[in-house]
């Protein structure tokens, strides 16, 4: 039995699915087939529409090449240190200027993303 389809967490495991596999430069087609799956199954997991078996989060982990820890909870120390790495990935080979214009946008993200929004914005 798995999760109620489109509750947050399948929703969020569905993002980190979507947003390893792109990183990856893998197209859906190329998802399913690795995992042993459909397209349209790898569709609806990806928009939290459908959740999945174990099988099928154990073969997308196989196929993504990614821990099931990165797919499932983003906030334990062995994961945040993988995003602290991939950051210091995206810095390397930067000029000094680059990385204080990449700096700066990065703080605009997370000051805008911890700006409380009102509920009635159209």
């Amino acid at each position: 039995m798995g999760v109620n389809p489109r509750s947050e967490a399948v929703v969020e495991v569905g993002k980190r699915i979507r947003e390893i596999r792109v990183k990856k430069n893998m197209s859906q087609a190329d998802l399913a087939d690795k995992a042993n799956i459909s397209l349209s199954q790898v569709s609806d997991i990806e928009t939290g529409k459908s959740s999945m078996r174990l099988t099928t989060f154990i073969g997308i982990v196989e196929a993504l090449q990614v821990s099931a820890d990165v797919l499932l909870r983003s906030d334990i120390p062995e994961v945040n240190n993988l995003y602290k790495s991939e950051f210091a990935e995206v810095l390397e080979g930067c000029t000094p200027t680059e990385i204080d214009s990449i700096l700066k946008i990065v703080k605009e993200v997370k000051r805008s993303m911890h700006t409380p929004k009102p509920d009635n914005i159209f």
